[in-house]
């Protein structure tokens, strides 16, 4: 059964960094391109970083680029969104996203708040 599940989110200040894990099952992570979205309180998804399944290409919102950098390490089948320099407008439950075929599969998303 294919899975993906968030983790790693949590309180931080203004300025400070935090590293998401999405620890995918039933498929092998490297074969696909992965996403990471995010939803802010009364706003719509929106898409933050990618990374591609074939060599590892890797896109980035205009919002978070320079600050945010998406990885994978294909042993333990995980994808990673370090964000640094983080802000308040970051705040959101973080999702991360995989599309196979004709289907697309979300985790249950990680809550991320910025405040001091």
């Amino acid at each position: 059964q294919l899975q993906l599940v968030e983790s790693g989110g949590g309180l931080v200040q203004p300025g400070g960094s935090l590293t998401l894990s999405c620890a995918a099952s039933g498929f092998t992570l490297e074969y696909y391109a992965i996403g990471w979205f995010r939803q802010a309180p009364g706003k719509e998804r929106e898409g933050v970083a990618c990374i591609h399944g074939t060599g590892g290409g890797t896109d980035y919102a205009d919002s978070v680029s320079g600050r945010f950098t998406i990885s994978r390490d294909n042993v333990i089948n995980t994808a990673y969104l370090q964000m640094n320099s983080l802000k308040p407008e970051d705040t959101a439950v973080y999702y991360c996203n995989v599309q196979i075929l004709w289907s697309t599969y979300w985790g249950k998303g990680t809550l991320v708040t910025v405040s001091s």
